[in-house]
């Protein structure tokens, strides 16, 4: 049995022609997380809280067929080709125009309605704590060009890390911006599972990437200070959330790609801090990616998820790791293009923790 009680036969089924199946990762210390190979989707992250009660800290569903039917497709999932949004769903490489799906306003979003959180995966579980996951994308496939071979190791360290490392090769020149659309709830999911505004968030980050309406970024970057977009030092999440601003009431809350200070391109280093004050649990986040994307489930409408557990708006924050969105039309932005010859390479690390 499973600590979250998600059952691995639940999750047994065939789509496409592919199995499907749950994994589930232990460590030492009690902690737990399930995934099932449809996506790469993380069904269970188990991690004590202040008294040493464990909890559900991310939202996700108790069979395959409703991850796969999810209102919510990118629940807690890989995303991919290409995380976040691309203007118009058009791009150009070497002076030709590639044309992907609009499935987000006039954009394209998160690979497309077929994209990687849409797949069966090829798994293969290491140790008791490791998951190797392998996907090869066909060329043309949702509209972007080369046959993508994408590695994804999902492992469970003795120090209640979530680490995710990704690694990509393509036979031709393309682009490629993965990410994981983990939705954490760190109080824990329950019937209404209450809202991320009491969390405490810090962001690595003097400055931000500004979108439009549709949630373009106007090209440039804007520094944080003055702003509701300061998280420099701790701040409540719901404390400006609604703020007369034009990038929060854009996003109807924060869905915004932050500018992560670095050293040094691709270094791995401290990104996000946040606290749920009454469990006392908390999360940080480590990246070698450039920006991260907080995301506060804005438009969640209280959709069923595992074991009756409910998912109202703002019940959840995201941090996505990624490149800046609609990167491949802004060309002074972090290139996302990756060659034949060359390896994409991306580590993210979530580490749970306590404060009491």
């Amino acid at each position: 049995m499973t600590l979250s009680g998600l059952k691995p036969a639940d999750f047994e089924s065939e789509i496409a022609g592919k199995k499907t199946a749950m994994y589930v990762l232990k460590n030492s210390k009690g902690a737990e997380i399930c995934v099932t190979n449809y996506g790469g989707a993380v069904m269970s992250i188990m991690m004590p809280d202040k008294n040493g009660e464990y909890a559900n800290v991310i939202q996700g569903h108790d069979s395959i067929e409703k991850v796969v039917k999810s209102p919510e497709p990118f629940l807690s999932t890989l995303v991919g080709r290409y995380g976040n949004r691309i203007a118009k769903g058009k791009f150009t490489l070497d002076g030709k125009e590639y044309s992907l799906a609009i499935n987000n306003g006039p954009n394209h979003l998160h690979g497309g309605p077929t994209g990687f959180h849409a797949r069966v995966w090829d798994a293969e579980q290491i140790n008791e704590s490791t998951l190797k996951l392998q996907y090869t994308s066909a060329d043309g496939e949702e509209g972007f060009p080369g046959n993508l071979d994408v590695t994804v190791i999902y492992s469970l360290t003795e120090e209640n890390e979530f680490v995710i490392e990704y690694s990509a090769t393509t036979d031709k020149k393309t682009i490629v911006n993965l990410t994981h659309h983990a939705f954490f709830s760190l109080s824990g999911i329950q019937k209404d599972t209450a809202s991320v505004e009491n969390n405490i968030l810090t962001l690595n980050a003097d400055f931000y990437v500004p979108v439009d309406e549709t949630s373009i970024p106007y090209g440039r970057i804007d520094a944080v200070e003055g702003t509701p977009m300061d998280f420099r030092t701790p701040y409540v999440v719901g404390e400006r959330i609604d703020a007369d601003f034009e990038q929060t009431k854009f996003g109807v809350g924060y869905d915004h790609c932050w500018v992560l200070n670095k050293r040094e391109v691709g270094e791995l280093s401290y990104a996000a801090k946040c606290v749920e004050p009454i469990s006392g649990r908390t999360l940080e986040v480590y990246t070698t990616e450039p920006g991260v994307q907080v995301y506060t489930s804005n438009w969640h409408n209280g959709f069923e998820g595992a074991f009756g557990a409910t998912f109202p708006k703002r019940s959840a924050i995201c941090f996505e790791a990624q490149h800046f969105p609609d990167t491949p039309n802004k060309p002074h932005f972090p290139s996302c293009v990756l060659n034949p010859g060359e390896e994409y390479y991306q580590k993210t690390i979530y580490k749970f923790g306590v404060e009491k």
